[in-house]
């Protein structure tokens, strides 16, 4: 079963005629069909999985600027937590005075407290394309050629958690390869985060915030369930690319001050 797709006057909704994007999301649709094709013959029913996970590993690759911004930030951030830490003793009760301060020790560094979120956001078009390109039912007034490939008797544009549901054995052992996959992902970055959490002064931050950051390595895996499979596989592939990559480029760009704050 796929999933409801809008309606516009009654008729599905076609996103090639969406301002700006539609022009990209058949654009994009047309390609992945173009490189699956072109795998077909030698991969069969892999092709498709192959496709999305290739196009995953491309873009995670062409981030990887992006991506060393955000560690040298991350560490940069862990030479100040002493200073930071300072800071809330001194102003605790002058939240704007604190503020002010903290961004200033920022600048002082050439520390941007948002670089931590120009890969996710760089992303964020690019699922969205993909999204939108596998759940339309029509493209320029065509069929969708992606709604045809599947895996696991799952169509690329049926969620796979729906098709888990329904019992069927196959999109089952997918559904728990996917949710396993995340899982592992999710405990190996949250021990990371324990660990480096380690000797850095203690923070003032609400206890909910704190039990909120520790299921923060876990909530891909709800997303990978609801979207459209291809999406899914994205965010499967893109989840442990950084589950990797991070640990290495903090082990190649980080000081020892950033190991180990003082």
């Amino acid at each position: 079963m796929l999933p409801p797709t809008p309606l516009a006057n009654g008729h599905p909704m076609d996103p090639s005629t969406f301002f700006l994007i539609g022009p990209l999301i058949t654009a994009a649709a047309r390609g992945i069909d173009a490189l699956i094709g072109m795998l077909d013959p030698a991969l069969g029913a892999a092709s498709a999985p192959l496709v999305i996970a290739a196009i995953t590993l491309v873009v995670r690759a062409a981030l990887i600027p992006l991506d060393v911004r955000m560690t040298r930030a991350e560490g940069a951030r862990r030479r100040l937590a002493p200073q930071l830490a300072a800071l809330r003793t001194r102003w605790k009760k002058r939240p704007d005075e604190l503020q002010k301060r903290t961004m200033q020790l920022y600048r002082d560094a050439g520390v941007t407290p948002l670089a931590g979120m120009g890969s996710m956001l760089a992303q964020a078009p690019i699922v969205s394309v993909l999204y939108l390109a596998l759940i339309a039912a029509t493209l320029d007034g065509e069929p969708n050629p992606l709604v045809r490939y599947t895996r696991a008797g799952v169509s690329f544009a049926e969620p796979l958690g729906a098709a888990a549901l329904t019992g069927a054995g196959a999109a089952l052992l997918l559904a728990a390869g996917v949710v396993t996959s995340l899982s592992v992902a999710g405990w190996v970055q949250r021990r990371t985060m324990t660990r480096l959490q380690r000797g850095l002064p203690a923070t003032d931050m609400p206890a909910g915030v704190t039990r909120a950051l520790g299921v923060l390595p876990f909530v891909a895996i709800v997303p990978a369930l609801v979207v459209p499979l291809g999406a899914a596989i994205y965010l499967v592939v893109s989840t442990l690319w950084s589950t990797i990559e991070r640990p290495l480029l903090r082990r190649i760009l980080w000081t020892e001050a950033e190991w180990a704050p003082r």
